[in-house]
């Protein structure tokens, strides 16, 4: 789900899961235990900066300190831990690389006025009535055909933000909508390379998976969409008082032109046709440089001293273009490669925990205790729902919130009489969403720093991901739809 076909070539689903016969439950969790407490002090009492800017960067890396010295007391070699880590590290370079592209997609959308035209055409067709079930199905359809949340939030996320913040409407509830609607559409996409993963580890086969998943699946959206319609018909917003003066400010500060819109077509275009997402993103990059080149040349020339200059400003630092409306020049602003190095320093030091949790064998541990307590059909769904949470939140990585509860929790259906659909749904329905939901989980730190929104202030408007986990223990707490092998 990082993006289409962006898994790591280290073969995650062939990725050995470390067991510590020396290790026991409490141990295992005091690295957890500590790492909560100090995230909920940062984030509760310190305003997010006990230890400055970087205070969740630290705190990672001070609680993947606390587990290797568990590790060292119970005999793990500290190489083993540097192993695990370098291999972590490794699996997310390509989203790194993504990242870095996606804050020069940004910068360089800006400065040739892609964003803009989005903004300036999507308010005369996207009212405030109709703007968040809209923006829900206008990410699901996009998402469904690339496979990728990432590019859908890359691209018309970042539109929608724009429109919708222009509008008066709350980012956190644009954000929502965005994202529900792009998670709803990969997890239902056979390009996704989550909704491959998920039943090559539980042993059934892609659109048995998908068919199965549909099952919870569409409830949860058409609730969502529900809940998005009467939001929309509730809010209060003044986009329609603003309207014209933003749509004039937009006119005299940028060249709008329908032609614009090729670059992003041509975007969505090459993922389709199946295009590494390095090649397509920075396919974007170049065709809007050119295109600030050939439609903005007087935003360039106030930018910087030279064309030249304001392209590479645009790409590797920030840009910021004024217009004599107030509130669009805090929507017209961006932060280039630079802008995404808070995100990619988070990513990277929960790599460092989540690294060194595995290899000292504590996420194996916290799963089999959970694994231990799953006496009745329900427990089990409970265990598996619990567990991929719980990864989500500690080893901070979709792709090991599949792999490993999908590893040792396959057994455990196939003794229950189960169909394997069964745990590839749930393994769905609560390891891939909720990846979103978690501030310092590849997935939440991406859509935070692409879109410009904080995770917590997203999370209640993620109703998509939040609710996907319920609907799926509600379906097997009454079990519906549960699919058996035998008659066991």
């Amino acid at each position: 789900m990082q993006d289409g076909k962006n898994l790591s070539k280290i073969e995650i689903e062939d990725q050995n899961i470390i067991e510590n016969k020396e290790l026991n439950i409490w141990e295992a969790l005091i690295p957890v235990v500590l790492l909560m407490m100090m995230l909920a002090y940062n984030i509760f009492v310190a305003d997010g900066e006990a230890l400055g800017e970087y205070s969740n960067q630290f705190i990672l890396l001070i609680g993947g300190g606390i587990a290797a010295i568990v590790g060292l007391y119970n005999k793990v070699n500290f190489s083993i831990m540097l192993k695990e880590i370098w291999e972590n590290l490794r699996s997310v370079f390509v989203p790194i690389m993504i990242l870095f592209l996606v804050g020069a997609l940004a910068g360089t959308w800006l400065v040739s006025g892609v964003i803009p035209a989005m903004v300036y055409y999507g308010l005369q067709v996207l009212s405030p009535a109709i703007f968040l079930p809209a923006s829900v199905i206008i990410c699901a359809v996009i998402s469904i055909a690339t496979g990728s949340s990432w590019t859908t939030s890359a691209t018309v996320g970042i539109a929608l933000i724009g429109i919708g913040s222009a509008l008066g409407i709350h980012t956190g509830m644009i954000a929502g909508a965005v994202i529900s609607g792009a998670y709803f559409g990969d997890k239902m996409s056979p390009l996704s390379d989550t909704t491959n993963l998920a039943p090559a580890m539980a042993g059934t086969d892609l659109f048995t998976h998908i068919r199965y998943m549909s099952i919870t699946t569409v409830p949860t959206i058409i609730i969502t969409l529900i809940v998005f319609s009467i939001i929309s018909m509730s809010i209060d917003t003044t986009g329609n008082a603003d309207l014209s003066s933003l749509l004039m400010s937009i006119e005299n500060t940028f060249n709008i032109t329908p032609l614009l819109f090729i670059v992003p077509l041509g975007v969505i275009l090459l993922i389709l046709l199946k295009t590494k997402p390095l090649i397509a993103l920075g396919a974007g990059v170049l065709l809007a440089a050119l295109f600030a080149f050939i439609f903005q040349p007087n935003i360039l020339d106030g930018l910087a001293s030279s064309k030249f200059s304001a392209i590479t400003n645009a790409i590797f630092t920030d840009s910021q273009i004024n217009t004599d409306n107030e509130k669009l020049n805090d929507l017209f602003s961006a932060g280039g490669m630079k802008g995404m190095l808070w995100t990619i320093f988070l990513i990277c030091c929960a790599m460092v925990f989540g690294g060194v949790m595995d290899a000292i064998g504590a996420l194996s541990r916290i799963t089999k205790a959970l694994l231990s307590v799953a006496t009745t059909v329900f427990g089990l769904f409970a265990s598996t729902v619990i567990s991929c949470l719980g990864l989500n939140t500690i080893a901070s990585d979709q792709y090991l919130a599949i792999v490993i509860p999908g590893k040792m929790f396959k057994k455990a259906y196939e003794d229950k009489g189960l169909a394997p659909e069964n745990l590839s749904r749930t393994l769905e329905d609560s390891g891939t969403v909720t990846s979103v939901l978690i501030p310092w989980n590849t997935c939440g730190a991406y859509q935070s720093g692409v879109l410009g929104v904080s995770v917590a202030d997203y999370f209640v408007y993620a109703i998509f991901n939040w609710l996907s986990p319920f609907t799926t223990l509600f379906f097997a707490a009454l079990r519906i739809k549960i699919r058996e092998i035998s008659s066991k």
